[in-house]
């Protein structure tokens, strides 16, 4: 008498959980590669309430969508002095941000579009218009940023 061989459907058991676990982990790669939400539909207002509320004595804040390269330049008078540039971003990417004085650039910072948040001291040397661009390759994403006074 032949006695049926449990090798055989045991291996194609094993075989098989491993297919389904493999499959299993490409779809949740796939899924983590994904973007969270259309940039191009993002709530900005809601977004940076969260991502990097207003902060007290602000002298220049902006918050908007990076559709495609074409910075975005917002500018305000400031007085001589020292100030904190924070910023963050999300999208993917990264995000760059240009401070200048009256035509003269100041500084050039960037953030990664991962919803940390980045900082830098800017020294601005005498009272005048500071300009700020804020651009990015890797468009569509969305920023926010904040210039304050440093203690």
């Amino acid at each position: 008498m032949i006695f049926p061989s449990f090798r055989a459907p045991a291996a194609l058991l094993v075989r098989r959980t491993l297919m389904a676990a493999t499959a299993v982990g490409v779809v949740l790669a796939a899924a983590a590669c994904a973007p969270a939400g259309s940039v191009e539909n993002a709530d900005v207002p809601a977004w940076k309430a969260t991502a990097l509320p207003s902060a007290p004595g602000t002298v220049l804040e902006d918050a908007g969508k990076i559709l495609n390269r074409d910075p975005i330049v917002r500018s305000a008078a400031v007085p001589a002095g020292t100030y904190t540039l924070t910023m963050t971003c999300e999208g993917g990417g990264k995000a760059f941000f240009a401070v200048s004085l009256d035509g003269s650039q100041l500084a050039e910072a960037g953030a990664a579009c991962n919803g940390s948040r980045e900082t830098a001291r800017i020294k601005v040397p005498a009272a005048g218009a500071v300009r700020l661009s804020t651009s990015s390759v890797d468009a569509p994403l969305i920023y926010a940023y904040h210039l304050v006074p440093s203690e």
